[in-house]
């Protein structure tokens, strides 16, 4: 019988939860998206078709973005006749964007430098 001590078990769940982590932050790692979250967070609700001529995106390219939003709790949207009405779907979005923007503002020149992330 193979038992698993509590230091494994420990070890696994952070593990398991800096993947989710790290998951939940590549929602953050597409410029269109960081995009749609500031223009949804600066001038408000919008439909998808306002966020493709804001955004300069295809509709099918808005919409796979909005998509990973919503589905990770970043946006959310409601049906206004034929059209979808996408808004900020929680209250700590503006507070994740203007954390890494003050990070960022300490940081910009060893980002910038970054060779691991591109």
């Amino acid at each position: 019988m193979v038992t698993t001590s509590t230091d494994e078990r420990t070890q696994e769940l952070r593990a398991a939860q800096a993947d989710l982590l790290a998951k939940f932050f590549r929602a953050l790692g597409d410029p269109t998206r960081v995009r749609i979250l500031k223009i949804l967070l600066e001038d408000g609700p919008r439909s998808v078709g306002e966020l493709v001529e804001e955004t300069g995106g295809s509709q099918s390219r808005v919409s796979t973005h909005l998509g990973c939003l919503k589905w990770c709790g970043l946006v959310a949207s409601v049906r206004d006749g034929k059209r979808v009405i996408y808004s900020i779907g929680d209250d700590r979005v503006a507070g994740l964007l203007r954390g890494g923007e003050q990070v960022l503002a300490d940081n910009a020149e060893q980002v910038i430098a970054c060779q691991t992330i591109v």
